[in-house]
This record gives structure tokens, sequence and C-alpha cells, in this order.
């Protein structure tokens, strides 16, 4: 992965909430600048004797310190747990640390866990706070833009298998989501690109106004435009709390949001996890997703081109690798969204709005020989 950060546009923008309705388990996501040294950002969080980070080694030495800071007057023990930085590494072992470390230290039912980083970190912060001790508090802290627009919210947990990503996991809402556009700064262009495939998927899904005002600044979100990246994030977390408020366990609704990613996680899995970015694997997924709402006889030619067009813009792939037809329907097959042995994709009805369809494995290998390299 790339090193290299492009300059940051340098002003700041003002804290935004969006609420995410839950009943008990409602929680706030806070996206602005300067979040992280702000005090207000952290009143009010579950009281404790002791607080855990779990960073990774990437993110570590850029936010570690000041966050320890920070939480050192509201808890009088903050230790950390410092983890390998990648896909490959969201999986037992990783899982296993922390809650060996959890032990170690006798942390009690009221140690609160905060996750700073990225979407493998919130992931796997999450899922060891929801079953240690049957559940301790946690706050996540994203520093990526993919985990401040989609998977720091909504309480999805998990890790990957070899057979399959993030099959392992449980439902389990933070108490907060702290979002510092800041921490954009210092994320490597790769990843920042990675991250607005989760934003574009918004749109075609859910707010064909949102499309629009992405296609028109999407330059604006490459060059981190402060004001363009806080607009993205903020109507991203909208639409989710939204969609999350209405069915929280993904039992029909929720669903929509995983446009592109049936597709994307058989990339992900069949490549080997961190060969490609999840970001990367979704925007693949969308162009084959939206080919595949076109052959449904769902969407026009032109939502293809469309849907490919911006992707391409964006430095997203548009071709997917040729791991050949049948391996595609296997580790497609081993989805949480199947039923009864049958694959089922999130389509586009109508622009703005999408649903749940299966495909004869024939017009699915259409899909895959068309955009395979």
């Amino acid at each position: 992965m790339s090193s290299a950060v492009a300059a940051p546009a340098s002003h700041s923008v003002p804290a935004i909430r969006v609420p995410i309705a839950l009943e008990e388990r409602s929680y706030d996501i806070l996206i602005g600048s300067t979040l992280l040294d702000d005090a207000a950002s952290w009143q009010d969080l579950p009281r404790a004797a002791a607080a855990l980070i779990v960073s990774n080694e990437t993110v570590a030495p850029l936010y570690l310190e000041r966050l320890r800071q920070r939480l050192a007057s509201q808890y009088a023990r903050v230790d950390s747990v410092i983890l390998p930085d990648g896909e490959q590494h969201k999986d037992w072992d990783s899982l296993n640390r922390i809650v060996d470390h959890l032990l170690a230290r006798a942390a009690d039912r009221k140690t609160v866990l905060f996750a700073l980083g990225g979407g493998v970190i919130g992931d796997m912060t999450g899922f060891a706070a929801a079953i240690y001790m049957r559940g301790v508090p946690f706050v996540q802290v994203p520093t990526t833009l993919l985990a401040q627009v989609d998977s720091s919210v909504g309480g999805k947990t998990a890790i990957n298998h070899p057979r399959g990503k993030n099959m392992i996991g449980a439902f389990y809402q933070p108490a907060r989501v702290i979002a510092d556009m800041d921490t954009l700064d210092t994320l490597p262009p790769r990843e920042l690109v990675a991250g607005l495939a989760e934003v574009i998927k918004y749109g075609p899904i859910a707010d064909a106004a949102f499309l629009d005002w992405i296609e028109t600044n999407l330059d604006a979100l490459l060059a981190r435009d402060k004001s363009a990246l806080a607009h993205a994030v903020k109507r991203s977390c909208e639409i989710k709390a939204w969609v999350v408020g209405q069915d929280e366990r993904e039992t029909g609704l929720r669903a929509i949001l995983n446009f592109g990613h049936t597709f994307g996680h058989a990339i992900e899995t069949g490549l080997g996890y961190g060969e490609w970015l999840h970001g990367e694997a979704v925007g693949c997924g969308m162009v084959l997703a939206s080919d595949l709402s076109v052959r449904l006889g769902l969407m026009p030619p032109e939502f293809l081109t469309r849907m490919r067009g911006l992707i391409q813009r964006a430095g997203l792939p548009v071709r997917a690798p040729r791991l050949g037809v049948e391996r595609y329907l296997e580790l497609m097959r081993v989805d949480k969204k199947n039923e009864g042995g049958e694959i089922r994709f999130v389509v586009i009805e109508a622009l703005g709005r999408a649903g749940m369809r299966g495909a004869p494995d024939t017009l699915v290998a259409e899909v895959l020989n068309a955009h395979c390299d």
C-alpha cells in the first residue's frame, strides 16, 4: 500500500451530529474537524474504571497518544492493543489478542473499548466487545473514509473466515461514532479511493440526487476538500441511519446496503484477503451488479455506462479478476443474503431504489464473462 499522502485541504468543518434511532440502543455519529481533541466529543460516554484502545500498526503512531490523553481524564486506566494492519489479519488470532488482553487485565463488564482505525479494527473491536462477558460498551473512532461512511455505523461486527468474508460476527451497536475529518489527512490515496466506493453506492440505492452530487463533486472529493468530504460522510451516514433504523438486523431493507458486495466479497475471498482493498472489490462489484440490473430488464443500458464511468473516474477497478465462473458462483453461494442455496443480489430497480433478486446462473455467467480480465 502506498504511503504517499495527497496534500489535504486546510480548512476545517464544524461538527455535525447524525442520530441513529434504535430505542435504547440509539447513539450519535459525530462528524467534523478537531473532534479527537474536543472534550465535547467524549462527554457522556459509559463510565468505567478502565478503557482499552484497539488500533493497528499504521494508525497507532499517528493518533493513539492523542486519544489516550483525551481518555485519561475519564478513565483511571487506559490500555492499548496494537494489531497488524490489513484485511488478512481480520481473523481469530487478532480477535483473541483483544480478548486475551481483557482477561489478563481482569477487565470487568463496564470496561469501554475504543476502535481507533479503519473498518477492520472497527469490526474486530466491536465483535470483541459483543462477546466479552456477553457484551461491554465500545466506541467507534474511524480514521478511514470507508469506515466513516459505512463500516463504523450500524452495528455490524465480524471477522473473516477463509471460506467467506464477515461470516462470523454479531449485530452490536456502539455507544458513539466519532468521525474526525482531520484523520483523513493522513489517509493514503489508495485508501481514500477505496472509501469512495461506499460513498458512491448510496446514490443508486437510495438517493438519485446524491449520485448527481457525487458526479459533480468527485474531483473535490479526490482532492480531499474538507467541505465536500464532510457532506459525503454526512449524507452517507444519514442514508445508512435511515436504513438501519428500519431494519437493524438485516431481515429485509438493510440488505440494499450490500449493493456490489456479493460480487465484491467473492473477489476478496477468491484472491485472498488484502490483495484488493474492500472498497476496490465493492467498486468493481457495483459495475457487475449494475450490469445484472440491466440484464434483468430493470435498468436501461445507460445506467451501466454511467456507473462504470463514475467508478472508473474515482480510480476504482472496473474489470474483475478472472477466477472462473464456477469459482465465483461457489464463493457467492457463501453469502448471508442467500436463501435456500439461491444466490441473492442487490440490484437497482429504479435510480434511487434497490431491491433483492435471484438470477439464473447462466445470466450471472454472462455478467462475469463480460467484465472479467
